[in-house]
């Protein structure tokens, strides 16, 4: 697409005319010190936890811990997202550093794979050669350690949950509490049934979830990287809602993406009837974007159609980047 041209009634611009803040991802009013309590309490139990599991060679409490240690993660990264997030945009980081998170969920995501990996192998060799597994004392600690989610849960609570980030580290707590629910279950069966096993299929279970958290953090991480549209936008469906449009004849270079999660951003230019005024069309296309899609931040370009035909060396876009959308 040539930029280097103009006319004198092409238009564009940038919306955020509906008076919200471009911080989604993160908000920087998010009290950190609710964050901090819960941190606190998280790895010092989880120091305590692991200490535990290897007295009492229990692999269900050693994955608890390591889930642990990912829920410690989260909420480091939603304190330095906070910090960040105060940053203004400037020289060559021109969105901030608001894909830190991003990065540091993928990172999350391929540590909880390769973690789950391990307590998989581990717990299959425990399921076929099962240790002695001091059940009372897995138990125990299994027992306090959903006392200490659910305080580190509702710390969390009392923080700014409209962060992403935020509420993304109170789901980590949230999940580790229900591997602390099978864990505890794993330890009474030891003790009372004498069934060794029990802590091994608990770790497997943690292991699971673990799977299912990283993929979840890895693929969303994924797709924003590649730039793809958000799951809940259809660029297609947007795009034909546009061509519809009153006066409007093509929609093409139409790219929706999301500079950080929570974030979606949608550029495209906007060609329209010769009578029509562009900076009329520019600012309907922009309310039904914003009422209709949920897109705060567009860059639209609205031209004429003739003046783009004049010649193809003159072509405005002599190959579209993606469908062409045509009234």
């Amino acid at each position: 697409m040539d930029h280097d041209h103009s006319h004198d009634h092409a238009h564009s611009g940038h919306s955020d005319k509906h008076g919200h803040s471009h911080d989604h991802g993160v908000s920087a009013d998010s009290n950190p010190r609710w964050l901090a309590i819960a941190l606190g309490l998280i790895v010092a139990f989880m120091v305590a936890e692991v200490v535990v599991g290897l007295l009492a060679q229990s692999l269900a409490l050693i994955s608890d811990a390591a889930h642990m240690l990912t829920d410690a993660a989260s909420i480091v990264l939603a304190m330095i997202a906070i910090r960040l997030a105060r940053r203004p945009a400037q020289g060559r980081y021109t969105y901030g550093f608001k894909r830190v998170e991003i990065l540091s969920a993928q990172a999350n995501g391929i540590t909880l794979l390769l973690l789950a990996a391990w307590f998989v192998y581990e717990g299959i060799n425990r399921l076929i050669n099962p240790p002695d597994v001091e059940g009372p004392l897995v138990l125990i600690t299994a027992l306090v350690g959903i006392v200490v989610n659910i305080a580190a849960a509702w710390s969390i609570s009392r923080a700014n949950r409209t962060s992403l980030n935020v509420e993304g580290a109170f789901q980590h707590i949230l999940n580790d509490l229900y591997a602390f629910i099978g864990t505890a279950i794993a330890g009474a069966v030891v003790w009372l049934a004498g069934f060794a096993r029990a802590d091994a299929i608990a770790a497997l279970v943690v292991a699971a979830l673990m799977i299912k958290a990283g993929w979840s953090l890895v693929r969303e991480s994924g797709r924003i990287f590649l730039e793809a549209a958000p799951a809940h936008l259809n660029p297609d469906a947007i795009g034909a809602r546009i061509v519809a449009l009153e006066q409007v004849t093509e929609v093409h270079d139409l790219h929706v993406w999301q500079i950080t999660s929570g974030q979606p951003s949608l550029s495209a230019h906007i060609l329209v009837h010769d009578a029509a005024d562009c900076h009329a069309i520019r600012s309907k296309i922009e309310t039904v974007l914003h009422d209709e899609f949920g897109l705060e931040h567009t860059t639209l370009q609205v031209d004429h159609s003739s003046d783009l035909t004049v010649s193809a060396d003159d072509a405005h876009c002599v190959e579209a980047h993606g469908p062409v959308h045509r009234s």
